[in-house]
């Protein structure tokens, strides 16, 4: 199976392409976490994240304002934070559909706009209904989330993820079986979670660390062996699907 990460890169152009003017600007959008295959799949009630980063089409125009970001997507809740980024600086769109867009595809539109130059392109995705699944997936996610969290209290306090540290959850790629998938958002983290639902010693879990609002992708990765032998967590390499 081919692993896709959903990417949009966007570019505001003028009259003159060969002379780049002041103010023309690049957007990125990107899936979070990379869907599996060409389709996009949510669940109504739970979080369809997009990351939005932006890039001078003028390498000297240092003193470059930054970009507004708005979207929009009928029928579902979207939030956008922060509102402006520059270069460097990820902004997230958050969309929720509702259960009344189960077995319908949704559209989100996203511009990017400075000094009157907009750029708005469209993303698809498909409403799934996962009840079952969305029940029992969140409680054994925290689960998998926890062991990593009382390690990095110890061992990574850098990161300031304590067993303080409030997370909400959300389900994502929930067409994937066997391994399953869930994602939890701190003031500060992304925590994507994934585990084995095996018998030792294939009964493994990871989890990859993404910085919200400076990076967008994972910056850190870590893996527990196997759950049931209760091994340590230990640091791997970031895939390149994630």
């Amino acid at each position: 199976m081919t692993i896709l990460a959903c990417s949009i890169v966007l570019v505001a152009y003028g009259l003159n392409a060969l002379n780049v003017e002041p103010g023309l600007f690049s957007l990125t959008i990107k899936s979070r976490p990379a869907s599996f295959g060409e389709a996009l799949y949510a669940v109504p009630n739970q979080k369809f994240l997009l990351l939005v980063t932006v890039g001078e089409e003028d390498q000297s125009n240092i003193e470059a304002k930054t970009v507004a970001i708005t979207a929009t997507s009928p029928g579902c809740e979207v939030t956008v934070y922060p509102q402006a980024i520059s270069p460097g600086q990820v902004g997230e769109v958050t969309v929720i559909p509702n259960e009344g867009q189960v077995g319908k595809n949704v559209t989100v539109t996203i511009q990017g706009e400075r000094g009157g130059i907009s750029q708005t392109e469209t993303l698809t995705f498909e409403v799934i209904e996962e009840e079952e699944r969305e029940s029992t997936l969140g409680p054994a996610a925290i689960l998998m989330r926890d062991k990593f969290v009382q390690w990095f209290a110890l061992e990574h306090q850098e990161f300031a993820i304590t067993n303080e540290t409030v997370w909400t959850g959300t389900v994502v790629n929930p067409l994937v079986l066997v391994v399953m998938h869930y994602m939890f958002l701190s003031e500060d983290w992304e925590m994507y979670v994934t585990w084995h639902v095996m018998i030792p010693p294939y009964d493994w879990s990871r989890v990859y660390l993404r910085p919200r609002y400076n990076a967008a992708a994972p910056t850190y990765a870590f893996e527990i062996s196997s759950i049931q032998g209760q091994a340590e967590p230990q640091a791997i390499e970031i895939p390149d699907w994630v």
